[in-house]
């Protein structure tokens, strides 16, 4: 089993692997296990799957997630209610900038056609 890469007494994510147990995650972010199971039960974003006996397992992007809550919490000295707060506005920011794209496909999808529609004519 590989192990994780541990660099100045802190631990990095392998690009080969792709799932982390909960012991891992904890010492890649510095916080106990217990303290990463409470953040799941606050924050419906925080969904490991599990492995066939049960254990939680962690990608990447939920490690970036409670990555990103630590240091709010730990670093920025946010409260519960404003890491919740910070969650709802990066979601509510990516949805406008889904949206935004979407527009700007359909207004060039449009463009190319009269370009295209021009050309035949």
């Amino acid at each position: 089993m590989e192990e994780l890469e541990e660099t100045s007494n802190e631990f990095s994510l392998s690009p080969e692997r792709l799932f982390y147990k909960i012991g891992e995650v904890g010492k890649i972010l510095g916080v106990e296990a217990h303290v990463i199971r409470y953040w799941e039960r606050l924050f419906p974003e925080i969904r490991p799957s599990r492995s066939k006996s049960g254990q939680r397992v962690y990608t990447k992007k939920e490690i970036d997630l409670l990555s990103y809550i630590k240091r709010l919490q730990f670093d920025e000295g946010y409260t519960i209610q404003g890491v919740k707060k910070k969650l709802q506005d990066r979601k509510l920011s990516k949805q406008e900038v889904f949206k935004k794209n979407t527009e700007l496909v359909r207004y060039i999808k449009t463009r190319l056609l009269e370009i295209l529609n021009s050309i035949k004519t």
